[in-house]
């Protein structure tokens, strides 16, 4: 899974068997380790509770989590993307992105 951040946009890149991981088990998650044993996480939920796609950040692990009913259809057809809006505290917009990945 790739990650893309730029602003206020968030975007993952999933391969096909990462998608199929995400839509069987629902969720798939990455990591990033850095000097001094510290790492920086990052995962996509599946979620039957999820409305529409949210992003939440605590404790180094970026969370994106994203409608079950989306991932399905997302993951079965030839839809490319899954995209979403979410307003942060001051108003501003975050730009959430899941994109199938053609690598």
């Amino acid at each position: 899974m790739k990650l893309r951040i730029r602003d206020n946009s968030v975007g993952l890149l999933l391969t096909r068997d990462e998608i199929e991981t995400l839509r069987i088990q629902g969720v798939v998650s990455a990591r990033t380790g850095f000097p001094g044993g510290r790492e920086f996480r990052y995962e996509l939920e599946s979620s039957p509770a999820s409305v529409a796609p949210a992003a939440f950040f605590s404790d180094n692990m970026l969370t994106v989590r994203v409608p079950e009913t989306a991932v399905l259809a997302w993951a079965t057809t030839d839809q490319v993307a899954i995209e979403g809006e979410q307003v942060l505290v001051d108003g501003e917009k975050l730009e959430i992105v899941v994109e199938k990945d053609d690598d």
